[in-house]
């Protein structure tokens, strides 16, 4: 694997960075200062942070309404981040978003989307754009397991298979569609396999082990950029929290969260730059309080900016001009 000790420092900081500020976002969403429903990412932040690594500030990526850990491990601003999420005008949708739809075109975020599968017709434009350009960008699609049954899935793949697309099919398998665990609502144990049938090349991996993540993405992404189309790379993963804050997870299965805090991405890689003298324990602990400060940084802003005003839920609506009261 080609990867150096720079680039995993920054993994790890990326990792560190989504734990905290989605631990963080629960807290506070508790305390009843978040409005409006609130999907963590706490669990997985190996796959966003492990695919993410390997893009450019110019390729892109689509969301799902569990976003945060894809937006943050695509170099999204922390302070503009929480603030959307308090609805504050010195967000990155001016408050209007909320949680569910952040996004930022200057860092290749076209959006976290509240509406599953939405973002795989997003990604497929994205890659046809860039291929009518002539660019060598690419397009990262993360989309949960139970999207997968969505059309939109299935559409947006045989198009990318048959213009062969520069878009990599990142499906983040955690499990569970809402409450209905993928044994139930999938006759397949790999979502992978459904690359076959649009003749793409499918991979399945441990999406904790941000490794294998890195290095699968890297591979699909690389085939991307010379043209050769799209791959679907499946992370087995798991979300700790619930499907959203106040999910009371009655659904799980004894002992299944308690199987996967074992498998806890953050650790893993903590070992990997312990034993490999990367970083030392004392590095690690500085690295965590640094991060823990940017995280107070980004609450305080939120915390301190102006609430969206009542008059700016009629601005940036319509893509032609408002005038006099009357759209044109």
């Amino acid at each position: 694997m080609n990867i150096t000790n720079e680039q995993v420092k920054n993994m790890y900081q990326t990792m560190l960075k989504i734990r905290k500020f989605e631990t963080r976002a629960k807290d506070l969403f508790a305390e009843g200062k978040i409005p409006g429903f609130v999907h963590l990412y706490i669990g997985e932040e190996a796959t966003a942070t492990g695919a993410c690594a390997n893009l450019r500030d110019e390729d892109y990526i689509t969301s799902t309404h569990r976003g945060h850990g894809h937006i943050i491990a695509k170099g999204g601003d922390l302070k503009n981040m929480m603030a959307e999420l308090f609805g504050k005008e010195t967000g990155y949708c001016k408050g209007k978003g909320g949680s569910m739809h952040i996004a930022d075109a200057t860092k290749g975020i076209l959006g976290a989307n509240g509406i599953v599968g939405a973002g795989h017709n997003i990604a497929a434009g994205a890659g046809l754009a860039i291929q009518y350009k002539k660019t060598d960008q690419v397009c990262v699609c993360f989309f949960g397991d139970a999207s997968t049954n969505q059309s939109t899935f299935h559409e947006s793949m045989n198009l990318a298979s048959v213009w062969k697309l520069p878009v990599i099919f990142v499906c983040e398998n955690n499990g569970y569609g809402i409450s209905v665990s993928q044994a139930r609502h999938q006759a397949i144990t790999d979502v992978s396999v459904r690359a076959s049938a649009y003749n793409m090349p499918g991979v399945t991996i441990d999406g904790n082990d941000i490794f294998a993540v890195y290095e699968a993405v890297g591979e699909a992404v690389s085939r991307a950029r010379k043209g050769q189309g799209p791959t679907l790379v499946e992370c087995k993963t798991y979300r700790w929290r619930g499907h959203f804050e106040g999910d009371m997870t009655v659904y799980r299965p004894n002992g299944e969260l308690d199987a996967w805090l074992k498998k806890d991405p953050i650790p893993r890689i903590e070992k990997y730059m312990l034993e490999n003298n990367i970083m030392s324990e004392a590095e690690i602990a500085n690295e965590n309080a640094a991060v823990d400060n940017m995280i107070k940084d980004a609450e305080k802003f939120a915390e301190e900016s102006n609430v969206a005003s009542l008059e700016s839920a009629l601005v940036d609506i319509y893509s032609d001009m408002v005038e006099e009261g009357r759209v044109r």
